[in-house]
C-alpha cells in the first residue's frame, strides 16, 4: 500500500463517511493523476441509506493534491525547511436530484449553513449553487437538480505529518455533518420523480 499523507487523508475522510452510515455510489469513486501538471485527485460520492439509484440526495466529494503541495511535503520528507505546509483542497458538492419542478434555491439555501465544521483549524465556506433540467428521450418528463458547492482547503501542520491519526480527527467530523445535511435536504418538501429502479 502507497504511505503517502495524501491516501491517509482519503483514508481518513472515508472512514469518516462510512461510521456516518453513509452509502458509497457504486463506480463513482476515481483517483486520478494529471500527466502534465502532476496533481492528483480523488473524487467520490456517498448517498443516504436506502435512496434508490441514483439517490434523491448526494454528496460529490473531490480532494486535490497539487504539485506544489507534493513538493512540499518532499522537503519536509527529507528534512528541508518548507516556506508553506503541503494544502489539500476540498470541495463539497450536495446535490438535490430527480425533482419534478425547478426548486427554490432560496429554500435550499435556507436549510444550509454558510460553513462546514472545522477541519483542522479551517473551514469549507459555501460558494455556488446551480440548478440544472434534464430531458431524456422524447422531452415528456424533465428532471431537476440543484447542487451547492462546499470549498476550501486543509493545512498539514507539522503535527499532522508527523503522525497521519490526527487526520482521523480533524476529518471526523465531516461524515456527521454531511450526512445530517444530506438528510435535512431530503427532508424538504419537494416532489420526487421515481428512481431509476422503478
Amino acid at each position: 500500500m502507497l504511505d503517502h499523507v495524501f491516501t491517509d487523508a482519503i483514508g481518513a475522510l472515508r472512514d469518516a463517511l462510512e461510521r456516518a452510515l453513509l452509502e458509497r455510489q457504486a463506480f463513482e469513486e476515481r483517483f486520478q493523476s494529471d500527466v502534465l501538471l502532476g496533481d492528483l485527485t480523488w473524487e467520490t460520492s456517498y448517498g443516504l441509506p436506502g435512496e434508490g439509484s441514483p439517490p434523491r440526495v448526494r454528496a460529490d466529494l473531490t480532494l486535490d493534491w497539487p504539485t506544489w503541495a507534493q513538493s512540499a511535503y518532499r522537503s519536509w520528507y527529507i528534512g528541508e525547511d518548507m516556506d508553506e505546509g503541503p494544502r489539500i483542497e476540498i470541495e463539497i458538492v450536495l446535490r438535490v436530484q430527480r425533482l419534478a419542478s425547478v426548486p427554490s434555491p432560496e429554500t435550499v439555501l435556507a436549510a444550509l449553513p454558510e460553513h462546514s465544521p472545522t477541519i483542522g483549524g479551517e473551514q469549507l465556506h459555501r460558494s455556488g449553487t446551480r440548478v440544472e433540467t434534464a430531458y431524456e428521450g422524447d422531452f415528456d418528463e424533465p428532471s431537476h437538480a440543484i447542487e451547492v458547492s462546499y470549498e476550501g482547503s486543509y493545512e498539514l501542520d507539522e503535527t499532522a505529518l508527523e503522525d497521519g491519526s490526527i487526520l482521523d480527527t480533524h476529518f471526523g467530523a465531516l461524515g456527521g455533518w454531511i450526512s445530517s445535511t444530506l438528510v435535512r435536504l431530503g427532508d424538504l418538501k419537494f416532489e420526487f420523480l421515481p428512481d431509476g429502479e422503478d
